[in-house]
């Protein structure tokens, strides 16, 4: 959740997705072009636009989607609500297969926004386990396929000085079944992005390693993470301006360039996505893998609030980064 002082006292105001128990009915999609000026636009950065939508649910509590993984087909969305999307996405019209949940347990009882502040989730499809990030908590808690039941949580030592909202924003498993868990703000020395590798489940190995990580320079701070089938791993940031709005940046690292201690692994920047190109709060990311190769997805984290979009875009990497 981006940190907007001029739009906290309105934020504030809105109904919570917790307080709502509306029945869910379905969610809508309204393709957009990567460029409203230039429809025809395809590239941005080394990345191909494939297609791109404006999101809407009838039930209230659809959005703030801060974190996103495919499990059997499905797009499984985490709010910063603790409220659990899952869809089978058509990319036209009414979404079939469609359905909403809450968390089944969390940090804290629940009562709170702040109890289930989720930013980050990532799935294993063997285990069929997928593991969330809360922030302010500064926990990671392990749930079952969809998030059915939880079996386990941890608060990581390293994690317990990380700020307020300002926490476990990135998470990523690796095919290894090591983890990769990055802070919003948290910095090292340098100014680079303070992160963590796991040896294994945190729930079973909390003890971390800390790394630095550098980013896009600029001011973008990492929102999500996911594997590429080659092993590398995307990392999708956030950046805004009271002037220039909101600007997204995805960038490549390889998890064996990794060095506890040592110099900061450099993410390879892939694309910018900045105003007057369509973007808006970039917080989730997803891989997809298709017979022609990996597919990007992306969506935004509309806060609950009326002057942003819950966007889900689509890219095609390049066949040789």
């Amino acid at each position: 959740m981006h940190r907007l002082a001029s739009l906290a006292a309105l934020v504030a105001i809105l109904p919570l997705p917790l307080a709502v128990r509306s029945a869910p009915q379905g969610v809508t999609a309204t393709p957009v072009a990567l460029d409203p000026g230039d429809p025809g636009l395809r590239a941005v950065g080394a990345l191909r636009y494939l297609g791109g939508w404006v999101l809407k649910g009838t039930d209230r509590r659809f959005g703030g989607v801060s974190s996103m993984t495919i499990e059997a087909g499905h797009f499984i969305m985490l709010s910063d609500g603790g409220v659990v999307t899952r869809v089978r996405f058509s990319g036209a019209g009414n979404q079939a297969d469609y359905a909403m949940t809450e968390l089944p347990d969390g940090p804290g009882d629940g009562s709170e926004k702040v109890d289930r502040d989720s930013e980050s989730s990532t799935y294993d499809p063997a285990s069929r386990h997928v593991w969330a990030g809360f922030e302010t908590r500064n926990q990671i808690w392990r749930y079952t396929e969809g998030f059915a039941s939880a079996d386990g949580h941890v608060a990581p030592k390293l994690m317990a000085d990380w700020p307020d909202n300002l926490g476990a924003e990135a998470m990523v498993r690796l095919a290894d079944g090591r983890f990769l868990v990055f802070a919003e703000t948290k910095t090292c020395k340098d100014g680079s992005h303070f992160a963590l590798l796991f040896p294994g489940d945190p729930i079973e190995h909390s003890d971390a390693a800390s790394f630095c990580y550098t980013g896009p320079p600029g001011g973008f701070a990492p929102t999500d993470a996911a594997q590429l089938p080659d092993g590398r791993v995307l990392i999708l940031h956030r950046r805004f301006s009271p002037v220039a709005g909101f600007s997204a940046a995805l960038t490549v690292i390889d998890p064996k360039a990794i060095r506890p201690g040592g110099p900061p692994v450099v993410g390879k920047l892939l694309a910018k996505i900045a105003p007057p190109l369509t973007v808006d709060n970039m917080e989730a990311l997803a891989i997809e893998r298709t017979p022609a190769g990996p597919v990007v997805w992306i969506a935004s984290d509309d806060n609950y609030f009326f002057l942003e979009r819950t966007l889900l875009m689509k890219f095609a990497l390049p066949k040789n980064f």
